[in-house]
């Protein structure tokens, strides 16, 4: 009866939790719209460059966050059938949630554009960098929907489109059907604005936002996988726990041109001991055969905990 307790309470805390980081989500996300990418006409893309487009079409009559659940609605009518009631009450708490945000926040729009804060005596400077603008458009919209895709959601839009058209095209992947949508969006932008250029700032806006994302969703790559096949890997390896500190697990392998049996030692490390795992191997084996590779993120004793693991 108690751990029934338990563990509705941690249900409930987790959802809790999921909410409150769709919350915090859609806030940082609205930010980076409203400050950095709706004033300089970049279009990054899904529901949210589209109506961008439609706002400066209309001269600012038809805000950014109306558009955005009237694109969203045909979207989550298909998806309901598609992919399933719970991921998609979820997105639509989060679209809801970011498009009321955007025009509630929409005032930063203009208050940033006549703040003191980008203006300055230099004429030079009060020209809109607007490499700078996508680069940090992207970095908020890329902190906010980490956030939002860590809690199971998403902010609909054309993530919702392209998980949807994939029941339908199946020979395409989510990803391949997502950079089409946003491709085709950019180009769109780039003909209505009549600039080339603000598209290509939009797909800078788009790989910053995705690689923000990237990191927040699977970790920073902070750490090194590496694999070394040496005839001497006893001697490898108690260097490598001993001086090194790091455990070493040896995997059963076969030479295919030899047919001998082989260790292949695998460790994972921070960066900053690679030289040093480097140096131990050439003194002990420099025949020794070393592979490294990224990893994304570690959870275990020496690292990350599994207990702070979201």
């Amino acid at each position: 009866m108690i751990l029934n307790r338990v563990n509705i309470n941690q249900n409930r805390i987790k959802l809790i939790k999921s909410y409150l980081l769709i919350v915090v989500g859609s806030i940082i996300t609205s930010i980076g719209i409203n400050v950095f990418l709706v004033p300089n006409k970049i279009a990054p893309g899904g529901v949210t460059g589209i109506a961008t487009v439609v706002y400066h079409l209309s001269n600012g009559k038809i805000p950014v966050g109306i558009s955005m659940i009237v694109f969203n609605i045909p979207l989550f009518i298909l998806g309901i059938k598609y992919i399933g009631k719970m991921f998609i009450f979820r997105t639509f708490f989060g679209t809801i949630l970011l498009s009321a945000i955007v025009d509630i926040t929409h005032p930063l729009t203009n208050w940033f554009v006549e703040s003191y804060l980008v203006r300055t005596e230099y004429p030079y400077y009060n020209t809109p960098d607007l490499l700078l603008y996508s680069v940090f458009g992207g970095l908020f919209m890329g902190v906010g929907l980490g956030l939002v895709f860590k809690s199971g959601a998403t902010t609909g839009g054309s993530d919702l489109a392209a998980k949807v058209i994939n029941r339908f095209v199946p020979n395409f992947t989510v990803g391949q059907i997502l950079i089409f949508i946003d491709t085709a969006i950019i180009i769109m932008a780039s003909v209505v604005f009549k600039s080339f250029i603000i598209g290509l700032y939009a797909m800078v806006t788009i790989y910053v936002s995705s690689k923000i994302i990237d990191a927040m969703i699977e970790g920073v790559n902070f750490a090194k996988a590496v694999y070394i096949i040496s005839e001497k890997s006893d001697e490898i390896a108690n260097k490598i726990l001993y001086e090194l500190d790091k455990g070493v697990t040896a995997l059963k392998g076969k030479g295919m041109y030899t047919g001998n049996d082989k260790e292949v030692l695998l460790c994972i490390l921070y960066r900053a001991q690679i030289s040093q795992l480097k140096n131990i191997v050439k003194t002990i084996d420099p025949n020794a055969f070393v592979i490294l590779t990224d990893v994304r993120e570690v959870l275990g004793e020496g690292f990350k905990s599994h207990e702070n693991h979201d």
